[in-house]
């Protein structure tokens, strides 16, 4: 796990690649690799590469990068890991690649399997990914993120080059990058919590795709390309017994699980004490002849809006046998970590659970850990969120043959009743213009209470814009893929295809990262997710019971108080804490965002604020203080 940085320059342009231009960039991310940095520049200075490492595969001093083949006509920079790196080792020794530099590096696999496979060889990685590889010969750049976005890659395109990196603010640091807002990108943050791509709050400044590979020839010729994407890869399991599906399921997540111990360092598991993590834990466990390292995070008091977990996570510690460690935090604690949480952000997260994550990941670097398991994804693979239920509910009613002019007839009825803001309204709307109910798993602000909040200009320059746009894309896709064309597998695949690679991907890379710690995510293993994505409707939605499928794959394996006890998500008690000083502390934030800009009412903020729309202002106050750092 590491962080990456590069450059190349295009046709005539005068601009010259040198070291300590890469090295400034670089020196940007060194919480994302503090155990040694490198440089690579081309002879004719018109490619450069950067890289901070982060020593977890290979520790030696042969497997550092940039890394070049033994000609030198290729060269790489890479984040991420190759969980099966050691079997694709193995194909190519038989191929005939029998020089290697490494014992066990997989870097050198990506390098050597390239120069076997092209970039198809893209379609042998289990793992996650984003790497830059400039190809000599060919005088070619690849840049490359993995196929459920779990690592980061940003690029931009400006002054006769293209710079990449896994973090914004290396970017920045390149005298001749733009830095402006984008107003398109800010309307949409407004929707989703955060920026959908390839867009981000930074006008010009893109985000790679997940599954996809872009390739940047001298000429400036650059062509984006979707290498995956799960409806490719499904087999649908409708002639299976649901025994037989849970059984497949949890021997591909033990695959998994198994796959993501791979390491030459300490591993550990975050634990809440849910399915998922608790799952994660048995798993992990299972081989082992020490006890594995388990850590929680909870809160200090006890708040209404946020009940504490750590008691689940110790009793699933205790089944199987860990080293258990926590932290209770405090409002103090989230304070102190908002200056170094709009740092490592880059741009708005706008999820307070950015507070645990970076503390839990804190705590398993202090005690040893370099790596840990998260649990992200099984909720959007198998129907895991009890808001869901009211979402597939609302969905098939849209389904009924209500003709749309009644359907408008009733928005009309809402508005004279005051409640064009409400979330009713929006989904109303939606369906009265045959669209999908589901946006999203994490919705901020609706189509018409952003209307309420923009300013005057902004509202007219934006005009017509709706969020549908930045779905849309992915819901052709969907239409034209699907095997199953049921509302259930709809909200899995936009979440995979949006909320999770920019939201809960990116609020654990960020905030893990930037204590130097590298996060697995053992259910958005591809593989898994391929057979998740295959497992119809009806079989997820059994007798209405959230996770059925799942629950039925592990019970046995975890217990069943774990099980069959209410859903909780992993949460922070921004309400209680809103009305404590850390209220103060945004009404001043939020002000002098609104005075020194011209984005949004102030006015309307303030109706918020006396509302207690906690959620709501948390996510202007993540995006005032972003503003304040990068602009003010």
């Amino acid at each position: 796990m590491c962080g990456i940085v590069g450059a190349v320059t295009f046709g005539n342009s005068s601009f010259k690649i040198t070291n300590s231009y890469i090295e400034e960039m670089r020196e940007t991310m060194t919480h994302r690799g503090p155990d040694g940095c490198g440089t690579w520049i081309s002879d004719d200075e018109k490619v450069g590469f950067g890289h901070r490492r982060l020593s977890i595969i290979d520790l030696s001093d042969a497997a550092a990068q940039p890394m070049c083949n033994a000609d030198r006509s290729l060269w790489l920079t890479f984040n991420g890991e190759i969980y099966n790196h050691a079997e694709i080792r193995s194909e190519l020794v038989r191929e005939g690649f029998t020089q290697w530099k490494t014992d066990h590096s997989d870097t050198e696999v990506i390098l050597h399997a390239y120069e076997r496979w092209g970039i198809d060889a893209l379609q042998k990685f289990r793992g996650m990914f984003a790497f830059g590889l400039w190809d000599n010969r060919k005088k070619e750049l690849y840049l490359v993120r993995d196929r459920v976005g779990i690592k980061p890659l940003y690029y931009s395109i400006h002054h006769g080059r293209l710079t990449f990196a896994s973090e914004i603010k290396a970017l920045l640091k390149d005298p001749d990058q733009p830095r402006a807002m984008s107003e398109e990108a800010l309307y949409h943050y407004l929707s989703f919590l955060t920026t959908p791509g390839p867009q981000t709050l930074f006008d010009g400044i893109h985000k790679l795709a997940p599954g996809t590979w872009l390739r940047a020839t001298t000429d400036g010729t650059v062509q984006e390309h979707r290498y995956w994407d799960v409806l490719d890869h499904t087999q649908p399991l409708t002639n299976a017994s649901e025994e037989e599906i849970s059984e497949r399921l949890l021997s591909e997540l033990r695959t998994a699980v198994q796959l993501r111990k791979v390491s030459d360092v300490p591993v550990g598991v975050f634990l809440s004490g849910g399915i998922d993590s608790s799952t994660n834990a048995a798993l992990f466990s299972e081989g082992e002849s020490e006890p594995i390292r388990t850590f929680s995070i909870g809160y200090r008091g006890e708040y209404e809006s946020y009940q504490s977990e750590t008691h689940f996570a110790q009793r699933m510690a205790r089944e199987v046998g860990a080293d258990y460690h926590d932290r209770l935090l405090t409002l103090d604690d989230l304070i102190d970590f908002l200056p170094q949480m709009i740092h490592l952000q880059d741009e708005p997260i706008a999820d307070p659970v950015c507070v645990p994550v970076y503390y839990v990941s804190k705590l398993a670097r202090e005690n040893g850990v370099t790596v840990c398991q998260v649990g992200e994804g099984a909720d959007e693979l198998f129907w895991g969120y009890s808001h869901w239920k009211l979402m597939l509910e609302l969905q098939y009613k849209n389904a009924w043959p209500v003709p749309s002019p009644l359907k408008k007839l009733g928005l009309a009825g809402l508005r004279t009743l005051g409640k064009k803001n409400t979330l009713y309204y929006e989904w109303l709307r939606r369906g009265a213009h045959d669209l999908p109910v589901f946006w999203g798993g994490a919705e901020a602000f609706t189509e018409a209470q952003k209307r309420n909040l923009l300013s005057t200009s902004l509202k007219k320059r934006l005009n017509g814009l709706s969020s549908w746009e930045a779905i849309k894309p992915i819901h052709e896709r969907f239409r034209q893929k699907a095997w199953e064309q049921k509302p259930l597998q709809w909200m899995s695949y936009l979440d995979l295809n949006m909320r999770l690679p920019e939201l809960l991907l990116m609020r654990v890379d960020k905030m893990s990262m930037g204590v130097s710690l590298e996060g697995r995510v053992p259910f958005l293993d591809h593989k898994f997710v391929e057979l998740a994505m295959s497992v119809p409707e009806a079989v997820k939605t059994r007798n209405g019971t959230l996770k059925h499928i799942l629950k039925k794959s592990v019970r046995g394996l975890i217990p069943d108080e774990l099980i069959d006890r209410k859903k909780q998500g992993f949460g922070v008690p921004i309400h209680e804490w809103f009305l404590d000083r850390l209220g103060k502390q945004i009404q001043k934030e939020l002000k002098l965002f609104c005075d020194e800009t011209n984005f949004i009412q102030y006015a309307e903020v303030q109706r918020l604020i006396e509302k207690r729309q906690s959620p709501l202002v948390w996510y202007l106050f993540n995006l005032a203080l972003w503003w304040k750092k990068h602009f003010k």
